[in-house]
């Protein structure tokens, strides 16, 4: 007859095996969170930049008209929920100069690195836009100083 052996192999994970899985978990969690706030902040900001961008053309077209917006409605903007009360605040002084603002700032519901930050849309008398921040320049887009 043969002899037959029975493998008792290991059937488990020791304890020190799993601290180790644990203390990966816990670098890769420290390395990735920030990262990730950072991306997000920088993201809410090109979005408020995209839009109240887009009030820029619809302010030109009423400009073009005689007509001086002095509200986020009065150039079609639609409320958002990273600025605060929804909206940002449009003034265009009835000068005949056309040179007035659109500023966004940051409300609640952004990032806590950006809660109270700006971004300002500035048309001169002459026609042009510039855009400012006082976003942390690391979250700040292309185009805006």
């Amino acid at each position: 007859m043969k002899n037959i052996q029975i493998n008792h192999a290991q059937k488990g994970f020791t304890l020190i095996e799993l601290m180790i899985v644990v203390a990966i978990i816990g670098i890769l969690a420290a390395i990735a969170i920030p990262q990730y706030q950072d991306y997000v902040a920088r993201s809410q900001v090109n979005r408020v930049l995209g839009e109240i961008s887009a009030g820029k053309t619809a302010t030109e077209e009423q400009l073009n008209r005689g007509v001086f917006p002095g509200s986020a409605t009065d150039i079609g903007m639609t409320s958002s929920n990273l600025m605060q009360n929804d909206l940002p605040t449009v003034t265009f002084a009835s000068n005949g100069q056309g040179a007035g603002t659109i500023v966004a700032t940051f409300g609640q519901d952004a990032s806590a690195i950006l809660n109270g930050d700006t971004i300002t849309l500035t048309r001169t008398t002459a026609g042009s836009w510039a855009c400012t921040t006082n976003v942390d320049a690391e979250y700040v887009p292309a185009g805006c100083n």
